[in-house]
């Protein structure tokens, strides 16, 4: 069983840094493309950045020049580091990734608990 367990949430003052990681456990073969998405309360679930198997970037303008997605092959890892941030930044940060169980098998998407982000002074 595929899990993805983010931690690094909590309180930041407006305009601080916080660093989330979300590591992968459990049987699969390998990881395609991961990635970070925020649901504020009452609002749906967006993106908020993607980082492909190769490296490609790709972030929501809302947090263009703030945020920087990376990830550690070797330690089955995304990050994602939160400069600058900003009250509504405020919301449950999920961490996704492609999973692929076998070579040649399709693969799955699967979705991490979420960590709360809450920026206010």
């Amino acid at each position: 069983q595929v899990q993805l367990v983010e931690s690094g949430g909590g309180l930041v003052q407006p305009g601080g840094s916080l660093r989330l990681s979300c590591v992968a456990s459990g049987g699969f073969f390998r990881i395609g493309g991961m990635g970070w998405y925020h649901q504020a309360p009452g609002k749906q679930r967006e993106l908020a950045a993607t980082i492909s198997s190769g490296g490609s970037t790709n972030y929501a303008d809302s947090v263009k020049g703030r945020f920087t997605i990376s990830r550690d092959r070797a330690k089955a890892t995304v990050y994602l580091q939160m400069n600058n941030v900003k009250p509504e930044d405020t919301a449950v940060y999920y961490c996704n990734a492609d999973i692929y169980s076998g070579p040649g098998s399709a693969s799955r998407s699967v979705w991490g608990q979420g960590t709360q982000v809450t920026v206010s002074s």
